[in-house]
């Protein structure tokens, strides 16, 4: 048992850090906290289910198409939403929360809720690790969250957009005056959030189900890490996901399944009452604030 709890405690550690990705590069780029986020992982995921099933279209035809689609979706969101609010943070909130339940729920309305929207599994196989069964799916999932967190990391420091980006995140004015046309960034940072979600869904979804709830689930999972973490850090979310990965699979293990989400909500509320800025986290605290 010792042995599996360690293993599944790993990948779901890098579930997390797939779920939350996404979210944290919005934020860090533009600080806009995109409570979208969830909708559009959900609406990749039945997007994809569309292309398969009634188009009719190749899974590598589906996916980039997908891809494509959400980060646009995303982009068009801060061009036509939150781009007449930019700056009043509530506004924001709301707007972005808005639209995330306008999709979802019409998703609901046009009965997208059952059983038979799944996504297939990229490698239908098993892997032994010492005792314990993993499947494939969930080695990819760890081999993405890698890949992911490292295209990251290397898009932000070698390339002219990524560095532009990092320039925003530090210091927006200063980034102005250096003819960075900040709004058109962090329009370019809420597509590259939705790609992230879209990638997300990709990978994850098809160890189970396609439903509706999962985009509030989504939401709280990345919110937990990126705050637990430090909003707008990497390395915060990676350091957040493996502690709540960890004890969420603890909980599951030696408890009931559905606590799972208890945890994430109690880290949440935990560290906003002991470190606000979170682990990593830049924010001023409260006293340094007042």
């Amino acid at each position: 048992m010792l042995e599996g709890t360690i293993i599944y405690g790993f990948i779901n550690s890098f579930t997390l850090v797939v779920m939350a990705l996404g979210f944290n590069v919005t934020f860090g780029i533009s600080g806009v906290a995109n409570f979208a986020h969830g909708a559009l992982y959900v609406a990749a995921g039945y997007l994809t289910w569309l292309g398969l099933n009634e188009l009719g279209l190749p899974y590598w035809a589906v996916a980039p198409l997908t891809i494509v689609i959400v980060a646009a979706a995303a982009a068009l969101t801060y061009r036509f939403i939150i781009l007449r609010v930019r700056g009043l943070v509530i506004s924001e909130v709301i707007a972005t929360f808005g639209v995330g339940l306008a999709i979802l729920e019409l998703f609901r309305y046009f009965g997208f809720v059952g059983f038979e929207y799944t996504l297939p599994v990229l490698v239908d196989v098993s892997v032994e690790i010492g005792s314990t069964y993993v499947d494939a799916q969930r080695l990819i999932i760890v081999a993405g969250g890698c890949v992911l967190t490292g295209f990251l990391w290397f898009f932000t420091r070698f390339t002219k957009t990524g560095l532009a980006f990092r320039g925003i995140a530090q210091d927006e004015r200063t980034a102005l005056t250096l003819g960075i046309n900040t709004d058109r960034a962090a329009m370019f940072s809420m597509a590259f959030g939705g790609a992230y979600a879209a990638l997300a869904a990709l990978i994850i979804l098809p160890l189970g189900t396609i439903a509706v709830n999962e985009g509030y689930n989504v939401l709280v999972n990345a919110l937990a890490v990126c705050i637990v973490g430090g909003l707008g850090s990497t390395a915060g979310v990676v350091a957040a996901s493996f502690l709540i990965g960890y004890a969420q699979i603890i909980t599951a293990t030696y408890f009931e399944t559905h606590w799972m989400m208890i945890v994430s909500l109690v880290a949440l509320l935990g560290i906003l009452i002991v470190k606000p800025s979170g682990l990593f986290g830049q924010q001023k605290e409260l006293e340094e604030r007042i």
